[in-house]
């Protein structure tokens, strides 16, 4: 009890002092945060196909605050940027198995192809605790799979953004045909096998 208690007003003090150059309604704003974890966002970077297509998936879920559109760069022979997003949720609602299952579903994750530089197929980690998570996760998930998984697990190194005038690509117009032709395909997917997460309001044109 006192060991929780200690941390509590270790995070609270943390936060406090972070922020002391805000105003009042920061700070007050971010030990509501702390004191409720329902309100925590976590964040996870994918790749495995184009970007564009990456971050139409992930912008379409609820539980989803932000998608960053970009290439992402990790570790040894994976220190190329590769297109990929990062994505800020809230575990409360979507949880982290929940996203990888459908970073898994949405592209060719047992499939070794040409593309795969450009395309690697990987999911990035920020710390050792959510690497041992992805790791159990994916252990998982692969019993629902005929072929064995080959996304990696790789640490987060570094990340680009893509230019402005390119991102939000698919929700600037979702009738450009690449986006009907690849990236419909992939959100028709998602109502199907994933609607209860999924933002009726974002896709409902694709019903119209």
């Amino acid at each position: 009890m006192e060991k929780a208690l200690g941390q509590l007003l270790e995070s609270l003090f943390f936060c406090s002092k972070s922020t002391h150059n805000e105003n009042t309604n920061s700070k007050n704003h971010c030990i509501f945060e702390r004191m409720n974890p329902a309100n925590e966002i976590n964040k996870i970077a994918l790749g495995g196909s184009c970007h564009w297509c990456t971050e139409a998936i992930f912008q379409s879920l609820i539980g989803v605050a932000d998608v960053a559109q970009g290439w992402v760069q990790s570790i040894n022979e994976n220190d190329s940027f590769s297109e990929a997003v990062i994505v800020k949720f809230s575990p409360s609602v979507i949880p982290l198995k929940v996203l990888i299952e459908i970073h898994l579903r949405t592209h060719k994750s047992t499939v070794h192809h040409s593309m795969r530089t450009k395309y690697r197929s990987a999911i990035y980690y920020y710390t050792e605790t959510q690497r041992d998570t992805i790791v159990d996760i994916l252990k998982e998930l692969q019993k629902s799979f005929n072929q064995k998984i080959i996304t990696q697990v790789l640490p987060f190194v570094a990340f680009k953004a893509s230019r402005e005038e390119i991102t939000n690509y698919y929700y600037s117009n979702p009738q450009k045909p690449f986006c009907r032709q690849f990236i419909h395909p992939k959100l028709q997917l998602l109502v199907k096998e994933f609607s209860s997460f999924t933002s009726k309001e974002k896709l409902q044109h694709l019903h119209a």
